[in-house]
C-alpha cells in the first residue's frame, strides 16, 4: 500500500496533490435539516439545540502506564492538573512549531484517555503510540464516513438558555456541578450519561456521550422533555456554521508535508489517510507549502508560552515567541457586495462569481482567503459563513497587525485564473468582498464561553 511520502512524490509535491485534492468540505453525516438551518442557527442562542457530534469525528483510546507521558511529549498546552473525569484541548505541533491539529481529550479513568476530533491530531498521537517506545495499547473509532461499523460511543451536545431546563427535567432533579472542560454523570430519564462541560456554541450547556445503542432512546427522551422549551435539532449545514461562531478555526492545515523531520511520518501515513486526499483551496495561492501552515498564536492559542514541560516542537516555539504573530480575527462582509456575488449567477459563461454556498461558504477541507487593505495582504479567511443569528456574512481568520478593529478590507472571493483542479470548483472569475474588521459577531454581553 502506497504510503503518503509516495503519493506526494506521485502527484509533483504536495501543493499539486493538495490542489487536486477530492474531498470537497469537511463532511458532517447527519441529516442537512430537520426544519431549517435559519431556525436551527437561532436555537442556540435563543432556546436550546441539540446537535448530534457522533458520526463527524475520529475516536482514538489510548490506554496503559505511559498515556500521560505519550499526550505530554505530544501537546504544546500545559498538562497540569490533568486526570480522572477531566478534559483537555491537546495542541500537537511539529518540530517546527507549526500547527500539526489539534482535539479533546476524554479522561474516562487513570492511564485511559480517549481522544476525538478531525484525524490529523489523532494521526500524528497513533504514529508515535505504534512507533515510540511507549506503554500503550490504542483502539480506533472511525468516524462514519470511512468505516461501515457502528460507531462505538454516540456524542450529542445541548446548547442554549433553556439548556439547563432541559437537563434537570430528564435528570429528574438539579445536575451534579460540573465546571468548564470537567466531566460528571448524570441521567437521561433511564439512561446514564457522561457530560463535559463544553460550549461549542458560545452559550451554556453539555457534550454527553454514552454506548452507541442509546442514542435513539437519549435523543426522544430529550426532545420530548424539551418540547415545551424550544428543543431544536440541528443538522449539518447549520453546524457547519456554528464554529465561525464560537470562534474555534477548526479547518487548518497539518503541518507535515516539506520537513524532512517528518519524512518518518509521511512514510507511516497510509495515502489514503485524511492528509493524502484533503482539498485545500482559496484566493490565497503560494508556490511554497510552508504559507499554508499555522502557528498556535495565529489560531489564539498562546497559553501555549507556559512551557511547563517538554514536547516536541518546543525548542521551536520558544525561539518563535518573540516573533510577529497573526491574531485570530472576524471581518464582516459587505451586504452589497455579498448581493453583487449572487446576482451574477444570472451571468453567462464564466463570467461569474464564485458560488457562495449558505449557510458555510466551504469548498474544500482547508480554505485560504485573502484578506487585503489597500490592496496589500493582511489576513487569511479560515471559515467564511452567513448566520441568521448575525444576519449577514462574516468570516473567522488569522489577521496581521495590519488590520484593526474597524478597519475596512477586502475579501478576495475565489479561485486565481478561474478555477482549478480541484473537480468541486466551477469555472468563475475571481472578485472581491468588502468587509470590516470586528472584535468578534457578537457583543462581550450576549456572548458566552466558547472554545477551549
Amino acid at each position: 500500500m502506497a504510503s503518503l511520502e509516495e503519493e506526494i512524490t506521485r502527484k509533483g509535491g504536495p501543493l499539486a496533490m493538495l490542489r487536486s485534492g477530492g474531498s470537497g468540505a469537511y463532511q458532517f453525516p447527519v441529516k442537512p435539516e430537520f426544519t431549517n438551518w435559519r431556525d436551527e442557527q437561532e436555537s442556540w442562542r435563543k432556546s436550546a439545540a441539540l446537535m448530534d457530534l457522533s458520526l463527524h469525528m475520529v475516536d482514538l483510546t489510548v490506554k496503559g502506564p505511559d498515556t500521560y507521558k505519550l499526550l505530554q511529549d505530544l501537546g504544546a498546552n500545559s498538562f497540569k492538573g490533568f486526570g480522572p473525569m477531566k478534559a483537555k484541548q491537546l495542541i500537537a505541533v511539529g518540530h517546527d512549531g507549526n500547527m500539526i491539529g489539534d482535539a479533546i481529550l476524554f479522561c474516562l479513568a487513570e492511564n485511559h484517555v480517549r481522544i476525538v476530533g478531525r484525524p490529523p491530531a489523532l494521526n500524528w498521537v497513533q504514529y508515535h503510540a505504534a512507533t515510540g517506545y511507549y506503554d500503550v495499547e490504542y483502539s480506533r473509532d472511525e468516524r462514519s464516513v470511512q468505516s461501515d461499523k457502528q460507531r462505538e460511543f454516540y456524542r450529542l451536545q445541548l446548547q442554549g438558555p433553556t439548556a439547563g431546563e432541559i437537563f434537570e427535567k430528564v435528570n429528574g432533579g438539579p445536575l451534579p456541578e460540573i465546571t468548564f472542560f470537567h466531566m460528571g454523570t448524570f441521567n437521561v430519564g433511564e439512561y446514564e450519561v457522561t457530560a463535559l462541560n463544553h460550549r461549542m456554541s458560545g452559550f451554556p450547556g453539555l457534550e454527553f456521550f454514552g454506548p452507541y445503542e442509546d442514542l435513539e432512546g437519549v435523543r426522544a427522551t430529550l426532545l420530548e422533555a424539551g418540547a415545551e422549551h424550544g428543543i431544536t435539532q440541528v443538522g449539518g449545514r447549520a453546524y457547519a456554521s456554528v464554529a465561525a461562531e464560537s470562534g474555534w478555526i477548526a479547518n487548518t492545515l497539518p503541518a507535515i508535508y516539506s520537513q524532512d523531520e517528518m519524512k518518518p511520518y509521511r512514510e507511516w501515513l497510509d495515502a489514503r489517510a485524511f492528509e493524502g486526499h484533503l482539498a485545500f483551496g482559496g484566493s490565497f495561492v503560494s508556490d511554497r507549502i510552508e504559507d499554508y501552515y499555522v502557528t498556535p498564536w495565529d489560531l489564539g492559542y498562546t497559553h501555549i508560552t507556559k512551557f511547563d514541560h517538554d514536547f516536541i516542537g518546543r525548542e521551536a516555539l520558544e525561539r518563535r515567541e518573540g516573533e510577529t504573530h497573526r491574531r485570530k480575527g472576524w471581518i464582516k462582509w459587505d451586504r452589497d457586495d455579498v448581493a453583487k456575488v449572487f446576482a451574477s449567477m444570472y451571468n453567462e459563461g464564466d463570467e461569474r462569481y464564485k458560488y457562495i454556498e449558505m449557510p458555510a461558504a466551504f469548498y474544500t477541507a482547508s480554505q485560504f482567503d485573502r484578506i487585503e487593505k489597500d490592496g496589500e495582504l493582511v489576513g487569511i479567511a479560515s471559515l467564511s459563513v452567513y448566520t441568521a443569528n448575525v444576519r449577514g456574512w462574516f468570516s473567522l481568520g488569522m489577521l496581521s497587525d495590519g488590520a484593526q478593529i474597524g478597519d475596512e478590507v477586502e475579501l478576495v472571493w475565489g479561485e486565481p485564473n478561474g478555477g482549478s483542479n480541484n473537480p468541486a470548483v466551477e469555472r468563475h472569475t475571481q472578485t472581491k468582498i468588502k468587509a470590516t474588521v470586528i472584535a468578534r459577531p457578537f457583543s462581550e454581553s450576549t456572548q458566552g464561553s466558547g472554545h477551549k
